[in-house]
């Protein structure tokens, strides 16, 4: 095996990983969404690209402790993936914004957040599970660049509109890739009810489901 292949098989394997630990954050919150035209599926975070940067699984979880809340004045834990696909270029995360939030937190670290080369960032609530995938992981010499903890990104003061099924802007700041703007998705609770009628898709009313 060659070099290349080594380093390409390692960066594939944490992201994989990472991508592993940013879903099990909000694994609990599929299918409950609510039928309006602004939803998207809240499982699912977005996406967005810009130079070497990627971003994956861009999304607000749904809190689930005292802590946190998506009410007006609260704070919120903003989860995501942020891969450097630079073969030996490393960049930094050094600012989030949005309009929704008074402000927003990275990490316990001033300075930005730095990406290595061929490595990903993960951002969420550092629960136990993804801690413990990424130390099983960090086990094997192929994936020894594999992210080993999840930083806390959080929005403070948040600002009216920001609900379950719902998207809103957020700017990521790169010192190299730039700014990259995605329109973030909030997480629905396991309890959120999902709002059915007699025309939403897959009900009697329209002949069956899928």
């Amino acid at each position: 095996m060659t070099a290349l292949d080594k380093s390409t098989r390692r960066v594939a394997t944490a992201v994989a990983l990472a991508a592993g630990a940013a879903l099990a954050l909000s694994a609990c919150s599929a299918g409950q969404i609510t039928q309006t035209s602004s939803q998207v599926a809240a499982v699912n975070g977005n996406s967005a690209e810009s130079g070497s940067i990627a971003l994956r699984n861009v999304h607000v979880v749904y809190p689930n402790s005292a802590e946190y809340s998506l009410e007006p004045g609260s704070n919120a834990v903003l989860a995501f993936t942020a891969i450097n696909n630079n073969e030996d270029t490393p960049d930094k995360l050094t600012r989030i914004s949005t309009d929704f939030a008074g402000s927003v937190t990275l990490g316990e670290k001033s300075g930005g957040l730095e990406i290595p080369p061929q490595s990903a960032l993960v951002a969420g609530l550092p629960v136990g599970d993804a801690e413990a995938s990424a130390d099983a992981a960090a086990e094997t010499d192929e994936i020894a660049d594999a992210p080993t903890d999840v930083v806390l990104v959080t929005l403070n003061s948040l600002k009216e509109g920001v609900r379950p099924g719902l998207t809103f802007p957020v700017t990521f700041a790169f010192e190299k890739a730039g700014d990259i703007t995605v329109s973030v998705p909030v997480d629905a609770g396991h309890e959120t009810e999902r709002h059915v009628s007699d025309k939403s898709a897959g009900t009697e009313a329209e002949g069956g489901g899928h």
